[in-house]
């Protein structure tokens, strides 16, 4: 859709007219946060709702509102458990809730695991008076998701339920949004908007440059919007904001019609920060605020780290023996391998891990690793799949030259070379590098300048967005990372 080529003028009253007889009533297109919602209510009701059914139908106690008042933990207890593990299976992730393949299988599982580790919890949860109880509600929690979590996917999920988004300018970001958006394979790297419930309806370029171009007046935007069904506006930062533009943006705010900053909509669909925009962004060189808030949580974070690098020191200690006989078995050589990396603050320091190639693997110096690298040793294939060679960064952590959470360490040579095409490259050591982060679990090994500018756009949003709660979702979601052989 091009934007209407008329004159630049207008006058006030048949902008009124026009504003007037348009009034936007929100439809039933969602936005990216109430889908999100809408996701978790449904799973918690549907959960809760089948526990209230199976112990009605098989363990023999009356589902009264007296004896669901009196026993709540049952359902706080079933609550807590299903969001640690939905979000640790990333089942409110837009684009596998809009796979119906994926959703089914993860929803399935999810219910599956929630209703085998809810059963197992003493006193939290209901007596057990009959066993066929356990296998009631284990069955008609994974039944009752993945019908849900199906007709999402082939229903609310599709176009007539998505958000149209009118995009005011047209730069590298806008351009990239809109391919993102509108691409047609399924994959999810190809893809990585699918299921978002956007769908960029056209431009409305505002700079004269071309013949075929004008600058639209407020009462023409306003038309255009109403033809098009649009339920959002997004305007590109580098469009000059004319009065012109200015009155009609807040036309569109009069009636209703959301105005978004075309950036903050690429961050929030995206959970990336483009790097287009991120070189004039002051926010990520002045920091965060130095309040209290901000100052707790890197408490809690510290805290949190050498807590969990603890853990980590024990599980060390039990797989050393193993991993070194597997080494000593398939390829002699050193247990550990130390690398040097660029840390916070752009500090050199050696990081620890597991040897997973040949002690000659760079002899000829430092390259990208491919993904069917020749130099991975067998044992080292299968650690770095499961990431079990990252463990033995927890050292590192302890030593405070690394965090359990935060954007992967590089070596000195890849930061040069990245930082000479990408200048903003250098924020993301204003945080200590993490054993996992951001990038790794929503983004593949890359061993391209594509993939590091991807991957940077990741590490730049946590660097910017970064708090407990992101922390402990990265978290959960390295879980399944590890266990289903994600590495590399």
């Amino acid at each position: 859709m091009q934007s209407e080529a008329i004159e630049p003028g207008g006058n006030w009253a048949a902008r009124h007219a026009t504003t007037r007889a348009y009034r936007h009533m929100p439809g039933p297109r969602l936005t990216l946060p109430e889908r999100r919602l809408l996701l978790l209510v449904v799973d918690l009701l549907l959960v809760n709702g089948t526990l209230i059914a199976a112990l009605s139908l098989w363990n023999n106690i009356a589902p009264s509102a007296l004896v669901l008042s009196a026993n709540y933990k049952w359902f706080v207890t079933l609550s807590l458990l299903w969001y640690l593990i939905g979000h640790t299976l990333d089942l409110y992730n837009p684009v596998r809730a809009a796979s119906t393949a994926t959703i089914v299988i993860n929803s399935g599982i999810a219910g599956l695991l929630t209703g085998l580790i809810y059963v197992a919890i003493p006193w939290l949860t209901p007596p057990l008076q009959r066993r066929f109880y356990v296998f009631g509600f284990i069955g008609l929690t994974v039944i009752a998701l993945t019908l849900w979590r199906a007709f999402y996917a082939r229903v609310l999920a599709q176009s007539p339920f998505e958000r149209r988004v009118l995009v005011i300018g047209k730069g590298k970001i806008s351009q990239r949004l809109a391919d993102e958006l509108n691409a047609a394979a399924k994959a999810e790297r190809a893809n990585p908007l699918r299921g978002t419930g956007y769908h960029i309806m056209g431009f409305v370029n505002t700079l004269p440059i071309e013949k075929d171009t004008a600058l639209d007046p407020a009462h023409s935007l306003i038309r255009l919007i109403r033809k098009a069904g649009i339920d959002e506006v997004l305007v590109s930062e580098d469009t000059p904001l004319s009065p012109i533009l200015h009155e009609a943006l807040l036309d569109c705010r009069e009636l209703g019609i959301p105005v978004t900053p075309l950036t903050e909509a690429y961050t929030r669909l995206t959970n990336r920060l483009p790097v287009d925009y991120a070189v004039r962004d002051l926010r990520l060189i002045t920091g965060k605020d130095d309040n209290l808030g901000y100052r707790l949580y890197c408490a809690v974070k510290y805290g949190m780290d050498i807590t969990l690098a603890l853990v980590g020191i024990a599980v060390l200690g039990v797989l050393i023996p193993f991993i070194a006989l597997g080494n000593a078995l398939t390829a002699p050589g050193p247990l550990f391998y130390r690398q040097q990396r660029v840390g916070r603050g752009g500090q050199p320091f050696a990081t620890i891990k597991f040897r997973t190639m040949r002690p000659d693997a760079e002899t000829n110096g430092a390259v990208w690793a491919s993904e069917h690298d020749d130099r991975v040793t067998p044992l080292g294939k299968w650690m770095r799949q499961m990431h079990i060679d990252e463990i033995p960064q927890v050292i590192n952590v302890l030593r405070g030259e690394m965090s359990i959470v935060g954007p992967r360490p590089e070596r000195p040579q890849f930061v040069g070379e990245i930082s000479r095409a990408l200048p903003i490259y250098r924020a993301r050591h204003a945080v200590r590098p993490g054993i996992t982060g951001w990038a790794q679990i929503h983004y593949p090994y890359g061993n391209s300048m594509e993939d590091a500018r991807i991957k940077l756009e990741y590490d730049l949003y946590y660097v910017q967005h970064a708090n407990l709660a992101l922390d402990v979702l990265i978290m959960l979601q390295t879980i399944p990372t590890m266990l289903l052989f994600k590495g590399q």
